[in-house]
């Protein structure tokens, strides 16, 4: 029976589903009722392209095919140089949705939750009357992380790809997004006014365009991913637009794409102008003129200027400002630009990057630091900090004075009630900060080699070349025995290969370098889960749901472990948990009802598998074990349907059948009984003893 459900708890779980979260959102509802929407109030469609370059759009730079953003962009007002506070895209999207810097919302890094304390433009919306929806085509922004709070639906159902690195192409997208603004009530005399946030995934690593959209040249198939992306828009653009309320449109992205620019491929290392320039656009027509500016605002800007121009009230204690000045062609002073990458300290144990970017001129605070003049040198390749004094000290202070401020921390637990379920389960906090970064942590220009290697051995390890990883890895930690991320993927590469006993020395090292990162207590849980250290597991799947605590996988596999444990009422507390965080899962309440089943709690057993055969429908693959325990608390014409669903790959198949014959011969049914019986045999020879004991079924054997 262990193993049953052990092997059960770790079915891979499908998600299908919406949740809706209301507490925000009605305490805002009480709070600005005043501010209601009149009828003519706009939709809002926010669209946010991943990792998408200004120069990749046909509008800015004129070298890639972007017809319909181009059309969208010329017919609204422009901004080509719009900056980023991070080129990170969890950490990016929460200062979008709130106004605020990385500093003031406190999530440095993908993989954070964003506190329950972040007021969202969708929860205000919804405070508005708005419907709100989100469809979601990245790993980095799914509900775990905290950003679907005030929408009344969020998609996240990812299709594609693996692990850290699963998301939904354009067209599927457009789809989904779409199917939103279809669904509306339709005795409304008066369309309810809608927001939507449709995310982009396709110009991320890896690129992989449809052949049609392949381009030539070194970054060929990143510019195809941005053609093939604008193509899907289409629909979506063309829905959108035809909705009975007037439309407001915002197209930005959370981060570029570096190519080679200061040794960079990708993004996170460094906060040059390849990773931090997006472009932005807002598009409104009869409310905005077409028009353009170089200005540098910045993504912290989008919220407050879309709350201006639905006429809500604004926002107080943010970063961001309302552009409406400049969109209606005023003069307007906009705010300097902070950026910041914590990733070479997060992932590497080097020192982290911040920026204060004001007019024409850029200041990066690092243990060597950098001062660019952006006019004359737009390519930051002459740092000026030597030569340009005052201008440097003065950003240097500006910039200490921001750092200065109180500052928020990304959510863990997240309210008293959980910390004491935590308890419950036996978890005593061993979570600890890294410590403060020491002032002789590496400046990241300094160690490009390094990060060529790490960026080597990553590429290895997604394409399952796991040996060659570890050694890729190897030549980093040969140089630097604590290098985080080297740690912490040689482990995984070996986890990976099954190599379960190479892989735990990395795993726990990866823990004490940085005892707050998810993904190594994940790991290291997962590697003691399998090599059968179930306490040692326990106390690392306790930590990590500490550290996310709304992650499905982590309480799924803490409850087996209570389970393989025998703590079976901590085991169902861990599932329940789970299964709040995903209600519509079904693989979840079936986990759930064949741990009641062992605790001898049928009742609920039956309760939980009726759940889940509503929710997966012709999927269900438990009707055997459903009809098994109904049988005797609910009789036979009770059960029978269910115990005659039960198909050839259930678990429960040949007991099921088994009982089938015995109801079916009480019933005088011989023949039906004799098949059912014969199937039973079939499917578990040894059934055919048992069948040999019974004197209701013995003579069907002949």
């Amino acid at each position: 029976m262990a193993n049953q459900l052990t092997r059960t708890l770790r079915t891979q779980w499908r998600a299908r589903y919406r949740i809706v979260l209301l507490l925000l959102a009605a305490f805002l509802i009480g709070c600005t009722a005043p501010d209601a929407p009149k009828q003519s109030a706009p939709n809002v469609l926010l669209i946010t392209i991943d990792t998408l370059r200004p120069d990749a759009l046909g509008w800015v730079a004129g070298k890639n095919a972007t017809p319909n953003l181009d059309r969208l962009a010329q017919a609204g007002f422009r901004f080509p140089r719009a900056v980023s506070p991070a080129p990170l895209t969890l950490p990016a999207h929460t200062s979008m949705m709130t106004g605020m810097i990385p500093l003031r919302h406190g999530v440095h890094d993908n993989g954070q939750i964003v506190s329950e304390d972040a007021v969202t433009l969708a929860a205000l919306l919804k405070a508005r009357g708005y419907r709100t929806g989100a469809v979601i085509s990245g790993f980095p922004l799914r509900k775990p992380f905290g950003l679907d709070r005030g929408f009344d639906v969020y998609d996240d159902v990812l299709d594609g790809g693996n692990e850290g690195w699963l998301e939904r192409k354009a067209v599927d997208t457009v789809a989904q997004a779409v199917a939103f603004i279809d669904d509306r009530d339709a005795s409304q005399t008066v369309e309810q006014p809608w927001f939507l946030w449709v995310h982009f995934y396709d110009p991320h690593d890896p690129y992989e365009p449809p052949q049609a959209f392949r381009k030539d040249g070194p970054r060929g198939a990143y510019d195809g991913e941005v053609a093939y992306l604008d193509d899907a828009l289409k629909p979506l653009i063309e829905r959108a637009s035809a909705a009975s309320n007037e439309l407001i449109t915002v197209v930005t992205a959370d981060h570029g794409e570096s190519f080679g620019e200061h040794g960079e491929y990708g993004h996170g290392q460094f906060i040059y102008d390849a990773t931090t320039l997006v472009p932005l656009v807002f598009h409104a027509p009869g409310r905005i003129a077409p028009g353009s500016s170089t200005a540098s605002v910045r993504l912290v800007d989008i919220t407050p200027t879309v709350l201006d121009l639905v006429q809500a009230a604004p926002l107080a204690d943010v970063d961001g400002v309302s552009l409406r000045p400049l969109l209606e062609g005023q003069a307007m002073v906009v705010p300097p630009a902070f950026v910041e990458t914590r990733q070479p300290w997060i992932a590497y144990g080097w020192a982290p990057l911040s920026a204060l970017r004001q007019q024409d001129w850029k200041y990066i605070h690092a243990p060597r630091p950098e001062l660019y003049d952006l006019k004359a040198d737009p390519d930051e390749l002459k740092n000026l900090h030597g030569e340009q004094i005052v201008i440097g000290d003065g950003l240097a202070i500006d910039l200490a004075a921001i750092a200065a401020r109180p500052q928020a921390h990304a959510a863990t637990t997240e309210n008293a009630a959980l910390l004491a379920q935590l308890q419950s389960l036996g978890y005593v906090s061993a979570g600890r900060t890294a410590g403060a970064v020491p002032a002789d942590a590496a400046d990241p220009k300094d160690r490009l080699q390094e990060y060529v290697y790490l960026s080597q051995g990553e590429q290895l390890l997604r394409a399952n070349r796991f040996d060659e990883a570890r050694d890729a890895f190897a030549g980093v930690l040969a140089r630097d025995p604590d290098n985080r991320f080297a740690v912490l993927r040689s482990g995984i590469a070996m986890l990976k290969k099954g190599d379960l006993e190479a892989a735990k020395p990395f795993l726990a090292h990866a823990t004490e370098l940085d005892p707050e990162q998810p993904e190594a207590r994940f790991a290291y849980a997962d590697v003691l889960s399998r090599s059968g250290q179930t306490r040692e597991a326990i106390v690392q799947w306790l930590e990590t749901t500490r550290l996310q605590p709304r992650r499905v996988a982590a309480w799924s596999n803490l409850g087996a472990m209570f389970a393989q444990d025998g703590q079976l009422e901590k085991a169902h507390a861990a599932l329940a948990q789970a299964a709040s965080i995903e209600p519509e899962n079904p693989q979840l309440l079936v986990n759930l009802a064949f741990l009641d089943r062992a605790m001898g709690e049928a009742s609920r057993a039956i309760e939980g598998l009726q759940s889940a055969a509503r929710l997966a429908g012709d999927a269900f693959e438990y009707s055997g074990t459903l009809g098994i325990l109904i049988l005797p608390e609910h009789g036979a014409s009770a059960a029978k349907p269910w115990l005659a669903r039960a198909r050839a790959k259930e678990v429960d198949f040949a007991e099921a059948r088994f009982q089938l014959a015995l109801v079916e011969a009480y019933a005088g049914n011989q023949a039906a009984a004799r098949e059912a019986l014969r199937e039973a045999i079939a499917a578990q020879p040894l059934l055919a003893a048992r069948a040999h004991d019974n004197p209701l079924i013995a003579g069907l054997l002949r």
